[in-house]
């Protein structure tokens, strides 16, 4: 269809003004205790690391503009020992534990800098804005005593597998007497029992991050007969100290009290 044929230009709304609106009452759980599922913070930790890279330039570097920094997580998991299915109270799968945490990630730099152009002359340099984008990775353990858990995660119970066997009375054959019989289990059959826990595994997220950084030239000469000492270098070293804020989360099953409809409008 043509656009000029059509009726009604789908692209550009036909009302523009306020939208009426009024509250209406949500549908709630029946007051009393109720379970619901959400996801419970285990811990809030700030991490603190240190970092040295060598970043290698693909252009002749007169000076660094600008350095616009990210941390990126790529990993953080919380090593948690599995147990066995039975349970001695409700609260031993929540038994506090010294754990360890993983996290794996990026500093992700772009970095924005002056490459002298041909066009320079004597009297001055000239230059042109480039930017190169680089990642510098890091990788750390983090212990987390039980006791300075919030909440202790849900440790994940085992699986197992269990096998059994039917008893069987067989003939001998010849050369044994007839009363006599081969009293076993039966290995032409196989029996199983098995039980697969699928356990709720923790996850984190990143709540705030802090560098602070020196950055220095290694390979920097100054241009031949410049008087204003005007120089350009490839590659640069730099020192980081990382430090960022995590939580640290699971999703659990929690007891909660479900207030009556008044109760929750006079909220």
């Amino acid at each position: 269809m043509n656009k000029e044929n059509k009726c009604v230009d789908v692209e550009v709304s036909a009302h523009i003004g306020e939208c009426e609106n009024e509250s209406v009452e949500p549908i709630t759980t029946p007051e009393g205790p109720t379970t619901i599922k959400v996801p419970v913070t285990l811990a809030e930790l700030n991490v603190k690391t240190n970092l040295v890279a060598k970043i290698c330039f693909p252009d002749p570097v007169l000076e660094i503009k600008d350095i616009k920094k990210r941390v990126e997580i790529v990993q953080c998991r919380l090593l948690l020992p599995g147990i066995p299915e039975y349970r001695y109270d409700d609260d031993f799968p929540f038994e506090k534990r010294t754990l360890r945490l993983f996290i794996k990630g990026f500093v992700r730099k772009n970095i924005q800098y002056a490459t002298p152009s041909p066009r320079s002359k004597d009297c001055g340099v000239s230059s042109e804005i480039k930017s190169f984008t680089v990642k510098v990775p890091f990788e750390c353990v983090t212990t987390i005593k039980g006791k300075d858990f919030l909440t202790p995660p849900q440790l994940p119970f085992h699986n197992n597998r269990s096998e059994f066997d039917f008893f069987r009375a067989q003939e001998l054959g010849k050369g044994f007497p007839e009363k006599d019989e081969f009293l076993s289990s039966d290995l032409s059959q196989f029996h199983q029992v098995s039980t697969q826990f699928y356990n709720e595994l923790p996850f984190c997220e990143l709540l705030r991050s802090d560098i602070v950084e020196w950055d220095e030239a290694v390979d920097r000469h100054s241009f031949p007969d410049s008087p204003l000492k005007e120089g350009v270098f490839h590659e640069l070293i730099e020192k980081m100290c990382l430090e960022f804020t995590i939580k640290v989360l699971q999703n659990q099953q929690v007891r909660v009290m479900a207030l009556p409809p008044e109760d929750h409008r006079r909220c």
